[in-house]
């Protein structure tokens, strides 16, 4: 029978997850990249940097993400919302690796920023975790919202332009529309308009900063 884990057991997993997800190449997919089969585009100079520009805005998304759920995790109420937190954030970890990998090919750099992003993220997600599982379960929902609406933009600017890019984005698109629903299925509350645009005004300045540094 598997060892129920202590408050304490969980906060030195979140620790380890942190150093892991801030650590560039320190996570390894557990999905193939969807880029594994797509032909390097030929890029300009211009088409390269804002290629990894978005790459370093969506990798540091899914830092946010990372923190987001260990947050809720570490807090939740339900040993079942616990548990499915901690499996959106594996999934999640296989978005960060292949970002992490296409900046790489793109000669980019992961964002100076992630650390502040990470903690504010751990934050909210441990504050949502507490407040309950309903309205953990409706954050989860509301950010994947806003993730999506992100990829599908950043896929406009790249679509057959980047095609490595391109296919991890889709994917990556696919897994956080479906984060989405099982959220809501899951008995997650429906935000309200007004604490949605906040979010958007907040993820829209992080991904200005991310773009650059």
């Amino acid at each position: 029978m598997p060892r129920t884990l202590s408050f304490t057991d969980r906060l030195i997993g979140q620790f380890d997850n942190a150093l892991r997800t801030l650590t560039p190449g320190a996570v390894s997919a557990q999905k193939a990249n969807p880029a594994q089969a797509v032909a390097h585009s030929e890029l300009s100079h211009a088409q390269r940097r804002h290629s990894e520009a978005l790459m370093r805005i969506n990798h540091s998304g899914e830092v946010c993400a990372q923190g987001l759920y260990q947050g809720q995790a570490l807090t939740a109420a339900l040993p079942t919302v616990r548990a499915s937190m901690s499996l959106a954030a594996d999934e999640e970890l296989d978005h960060l690796a292949w970002c992490d990998q296409r900046l790489q090919e793109l000669q980019g750099n992961t964002s100076w920023m992630n650390p502040l992003f990470y903690s504010l993220s751990f934050s909210l997600g441990a504050v949502a975790g507490a407040a309950g599982d309903r309205y953990s379960l409706g954050f989860v929902a509301a950010t994947e919202d806003q993730v999506s609406h992100h990829l599908s933009a950043h896929l406009q600017q790249i679509d057959q332009i980047d095609a490595r890019s391109t296919a991890i984005l889709e994917q990556m698109l696919a897994d956080e529309r479906r984060h989405e629903a099982s959220a809501l299925a899951a008995g997650g509350v429906e935000f309200p308009p007004a604490v949605k645009q906040l979010m958007t005004v907040v993820s829209k300045l992080m991904t200005k900063v991310a773009y650059y540094i």
